[in-house]
């Protein structure tokens, strides 16, 4: 195939047809990057889906086991294949937070059975699995099911399947379902303490389970992990308050953060957040998510840390929402952009113009990202983000789509390459243009008979020479 930089767009084109699909797929001689384009789109024809499944390199069967897109049923069917692709079953799709569509019950038998370890431990970590295949192995005789079903449903079990676990043969299991209850029970905390001492899982331990007195007393003399200790609210509130001045900033912190302080006593303590600093969301503030009460103090407060917890909940009051809208602190604003449904659209579009950290990329994809009026603001703007925004707006006109379209920036031009208003007879132009053609070949209003054209000009045999035997496979 003679090299051209825009074929590989095609592959990710809604409109591309079969035929164009499958002479790309056609073409794979070991770089997987038009297959992963294929395994990436939204929607894929089932005949290129087959071809995929019945492809003689095992990176392609691959990718379809990761594609989110094709039929769960097409995907379970590389079972029929070689015994090594079971684990690419496993595996199977990981969306960005998102969970793809579960395997059919029959597969997920065969891959609980699989002869191979690694199979059946990747079924039962797959986000996918449903509940319903999850729930019964809490009685398999194999403890790593026993220990998935600890981990993974242990609030749809029942109280005598959770007390059999509690008291199960196997160590590990035991760990796990005590993890589970451990908030709630002193008794229980105290034997993982022991238990993990050496484990990475102790400091979960020390910041979520139920500490009795003489166990928080107990740790606070042996000083370690203290930050963790004094994050769990049921550490004894006395005990926190004498750690108030300790030495170590992220003791402090921690103090300042106990859910029981006044805002007084929180600014009498010396902490301090950095823009910067990466915070975990505070356990009580997620906890009370539900409490309209709480998540109102926490969005009022003067800790930045607070503030922070707060602006990650769905279930922040509106009120609320405004307020954080226009926080002192970043982190706050984007938590708030990212996370909540009714942030609003002007603090979604300054964070993705002014704002410098990386998830800002993302927020054109929320919902409330503005549209309309873009154009009339953007259009001519310095900052190449901004005009090429200006293109999100149904308003936007087909001659600004063209005139964008040969803006200096390959940005703009590739905004608007991808744009269905842009005129057919400069999308084709576009194609030769090796800093956008790729995107050109994107936009789903590219005649299908260009894309024929383009194959043909890049050297890609018509038919389906490329297309495996369905009897060889490697």
């Amino acid at each position: 195939m003679a090299a051209h930089h825009a074929v590989d767009g095609l592959a990710s084109n809604p409109a591309a047809p079969a035929d164009v699909l499958l002479r790309l797929l056609a073409t794979f001689d070991g770089d997987h990057w038009i297959a992963r384009r294929l395994s990436w789109r939204t929607s894929m024809p089932d005949s290129v889906a087959e071809a995929m499944l019945h492809h003689p390199n095992r990176r392609v069967r691959g990718l379809l086991a990761e594609s989110a897109a094709a039929d769960p049923e097409l995907r379970a069917r590389i079972l029929d294949g070689p015994a090594s692709d079971a684990i690419l079953v496993a595996v199977g799709p990981t969306p960005y937070r998102a969970v793809a569509p579960p395997l059919p019950d029959w597969a997920y038998e065969r891959l609980l059975n699989h002869e191979r370890a690694m199979v059946p431990y990747e079924t039962v970590e797959s986000a996918s699995v449903p509940v319903h295949v999850l729930v019964p192995l809490a009685g398999h005789e194999d403890p790593l099911f026993r220990l998935a079903a600890c981990r993974r449903v242990w609030g749809e079990l029942t109280d005598d399947v959770r007390t059999a676990l509690l008291a199960d043969a196997d160590p590990a299991v035991r760990t796990a379902a005590s993890l589970q209850v451990m908030h709630e029970d002193e008794e229980r905390t105290a034997e993982l303490v022991e238990a993990l001492a050496d484990d990475w899982r102790l400091g979960d331990v020390l910041e979520r389970g139920r500490l009795g007195r003489a166990l928080a007393e107990r740790l606070l003399v042996e000083g370690a992990r203290l930050a963790q200790l004094v994050r769990n609210p049921t550490f004894p509130s006395d005990l926190a308050a004498g750690l108030a001045a300790h030495e170590d900033p992220a003791v402090r912190l921690a103090v300042s953060a106990r859910p029981e302080l006044s805002e007084e006593e929180r600014a009498a303590v010396d902490w301090e957040v950095g823009p910067e600093d990466r915070l975990d969301t505070l356990r009580w503030v997620w906890d009370a998510r539900e409490d309209p009460d709480t998540l109102r103090r926490c969005a009022r407060s003067a800790h930045t840390w607070l503030r922070r917890s707060a602006a990650v909940c769905r279930e922040l009051p509106e009120d609320c929402v405004e307020l954080l809208a226009g926080d002192a602190d970043f982190a706050v604003r984007l938590l708030l952009a990212e996370r909540h449904p009714l942030a609003p659209p002007e603090l979604l579009l300054d964070l993705y113009l002014n704002g410098s950290h990386r998830a800002v990329g993302m927020l054109t994809s929320r919902p409330r990202f503005p549209a309309a009026g873009l154009a009339a603001r953007f259009a001519d703007a310095p900052d190449p983000r901004a005009r090429a925004l200006s293109l999100r707006d149904p308003g936007a006109t087909p001659a600004l789509v063209e005139r964008l379209s040969r803006d200096p920036e390959p940005r703009v031009r590739e905004a608007a390459a991808l744009d269905r208003r842009l005129p057919v007879a400069r999308l084709v132009e576009l194609l030769e243009d090796p800093e956008v053609g790729a995107a050109a070949t994107c936009n789903p209003a590219l005649p299908v008979a260009e894309m024929r054209a383009l194959l043909d000009r890049a050297g890609v045999p018509d038919g389906l020479p490329g297309v495996p035997d369905l009897g060889e496979r490697a």
